[in-house]
């Protein structure tokens, strides 16, 4: 199963950002016991590249990515420490060309149809649509849908994803997955509220499993 397999099956990935490695290993567990064993760890802190080195590590049973890849450096520090797929905000075609050479799954950041086209012209398929809320949530994502779709291009919609529309996004044809911040947020981290994650990774599959609506937390 390819790495976009993986993602389309798990439906949700946990958009993260550690201040430090020390916390690696209790979040891995967090989201392995949730059953919702995927994370893609931010370059918006220090301590990207060595919590995603530990995860893969010791945790394999997690698919473990790097986000907010923004320079070159981004991208072989998430290569060398690991990650099996990289995600980044906007659309910069020489990132996307590095990633294509090192042979790395890689989505881009796409608002716009500009942006799509532009993606589609450099080969890629899975496109993030960010920020999702801010530009127009659902509505938006489906007037990109419209003239693409039929591509094949699928989208990753991340940022004003929430409990409350997440069934909602899954539901539209095109979204392979969403992102999700509001599963470990930094201050779950900070207080050490591993169950608390957990709890949040078990509603997300309950939800994707029942096709229902659940109350989260």
């Amino acid at each position: 199963m390819s790495v976009f397999e993986q993602i389309a099956q798990f439906k949700v990935v946990p958009v993260i950002a550690m201040e430090s490695p020390g916390a690696a290993l209790p979040l891995a567990d967090a989201l392995l016991e949730g059953g919702l064993p995927i994370a893609e760890i931010t370059f918006r802190t220090e301590a990207a590249a060595a919590v995603i080195r530990k995860m893969s590590q010791e945790r394999p049973a997690l698919l473990v990515g790097a986000g907010t890849i923004l320079t070159l450096d981004n991208l072989k520090a998430a290569v060398d420490s690991g990650a099996k797929f990289g995600v980044a905000p906007g659309f910069n075609p020489k990132i996307v060309e590095a990633a294509q050479q090192m042979h790395f799954p890689f989505v881009p950041g796409v608002c716009t149809p500009s942006d799509v086209e532009a993606a589609l012209f450099c080969g890629c398929k899975i496109l993030k649509f960010f920020p999702a809320g801010a530009m127009g949530g659902l509505t938006m994502l489906k007037s990109l849908i419209a003239p693409y779709g039929h591509t094949g291009v699928q989208f990753m919609p991340t940022g004003g994803v929430s409990p409350d529309n997440l069934g909602e996004y899954l539901a539209t044809k095109g979204v392979i997955a969403c992102g999700g911040t509001w599963i470990a947020t930094k201050d779950d981290i900070a207080e050490e509220q591993w169950e608390r994650i957990a709890s949040r990774c078990r509603e997300v599959v309950s939800l994707i499993t029942h096709k229902g609506r659940v109350a989260m937390s």
